[in-house]
């Protein structure tokens, strides 16, 4: 007899509430990272709800049993009622957090945020150095992160970063670590690509070889032995080189409820290039019942939707088959096992990317296709393309 695992949808339990609320206030972005998740085809979706539409969504959530909400973007901070969100956000009892480029903070915002009651704010940067970090996302943004990290250290939020880590800048993440630990940063997530959206289109530049990621991942074991508990680390390994699939956003419609910025609802944030499936949306739809009666959050619930080799697989409960969007990007086929499995007959894909990764570091060839930066021009292009 198969248990079910907690919070996993199944004939005789339901799935647990949407703990974690999403919300993705705005495509509307300074910046033009080169690995950003949002859809390729952002500029498409160009509408915003208003406040009225977030405040009834975050009423709705939190009354299904919602905890956390996080406000992300593009860059929530080009949001002029983000502080009423966030307000009532925590008259509600949410955890809430910002996830911000640090773009548009200023001091005075930054106390506005504060007296709403936001819990805290995650900061990106893209390096330790001016140079790759203005690359990366195509703007002049390294000075000011460094005084966005002052201002969230004078309003007594912890300090939370957060680093892409990709080719073109996991050899400095020595140098990245040392720059978190002098910001005074008490959690650094150094988060790996992982190849959707943008960073799928640019994958060429940025897969790292094999060594490169064990060479990181060693010097950062040495700097948590180094810091002896000051500053916590977390390193999150690529799909690509990790050899198996992880249970992706713990499970499709399990813990995660995505709200893009026109209101659509997604259990990931990149589900709505899936075909074949219509995903609800909330002004028109309660949360609750896109939660627990919608077929977008249902199609890929627990295990019975599975195809061999996933469905006889005694690992099938702890992945849940891996990230439906990848396999649908590298298999074209959504119900695919995740093709990083080495059970998949896809599996082949992954390799090959690894293997040109490699081979481009050992001969220092350059892709033929130029890296392509994220924004409205480009994002118009490559949906007229499709």
């Amino acid at each position: 007899m198969t248990l079910p695992v907690p919070g996993q949808a199944s004939p005789s339990a339901p799935p647990g509430p949407p703990l974690w609320l999403l919300a993705e206030v705005t495509y509307r972005c300074p910046l033009h990272c080169v690995f950003c998740y949002n859809p390729v085809d952002f500029a498409r979706h160009g509408a915003e709800m208003g406040t009225e539409a977030w405040l009834k969504l975050l009423r709705e959530a939190r009354a299904l049993g919602s905890v956390q909400c996080g406000f992300s973007g593009g860059e929530p901070l080009l949001r002029d009622d983000l502080e009423l969100l966030i307000a009532e956000a925590h008259r509600l009892g949410f955890y809430t957090n910002l996830l911000t480029s640090g773009v548009g903070l200023t001091r005075e915002r930054a106390a506005a945020l504060k007296a709403a009651g936001l819990d805290h704010i995650q900061l990106s940067f893209q390096d330790s150095t001016r140079e790759v970090n203005d690359f990366l996302s195509h703007t002049k943004t390294f000075e000011l992160k460094q005084r966005v990290g002052e201002m969230l250290r004078e309003q007594g939020w912890p300090m939370v970063m957060n680093v892409v880590i990709h080719r073109l800048n996991i050899d400095h993440i020595d140098r990245i670590i040392a720059m978190a630990a002098e910001l005074g940063a008490e959690y650094l997530e150094l988060a790996n690509s992982q190849y959707y959206s943008w960073a799928h289109l640019n994958r060429d530049h940025l897969l790292p070889t094999r060594e490169q990621l064990q060479r990181a991942e060693a010097i950062t074991d040495e700097w948590r032995q180094k810091l002896d508990g000051r500053m916590r680390l977390f390193f999150v390994v690529p799909d690509y080189h990790e050899g198996r699939p992880k249970k992706c956003m713990n499970g499709w419609g399990n813990v995660f409820l995505t709200v893009t910025p026109d209101g659509t609802a997604l259990p990931c944030h990149t589900a709505a290039m899936l075909p074949g499936l219509t995903f609800p949306n909330v002004q028109t739809t309660p949360v609750r019942e896109i939660w627990y009666d919608s077929e977008g959050f249902n199609r890929y619930r627990g295990t019975g939707w599975m195809k061999e080799p996933c469905a006889s697989c005694d690992d099938k409960e702890k992945d849940l088959g891996g990230c439906r969007c990848q396999a649908y990007l590298l298999a074209q086929d959504p119900e695919a096992a995740d093709p990083v499995c080495p059970k998949s007959p896809h599996h082949g894909i992954v390799q090959v990317a690894v293997e040109q990764a490699e081979a481009r570091a050992r001969s220092g060839a350059v892709p033929e296709q130029p890296l392509v930066f994220r924004d409205p021009r480009h994002s118009m292009q490559l949906s007229c393309a499709r």
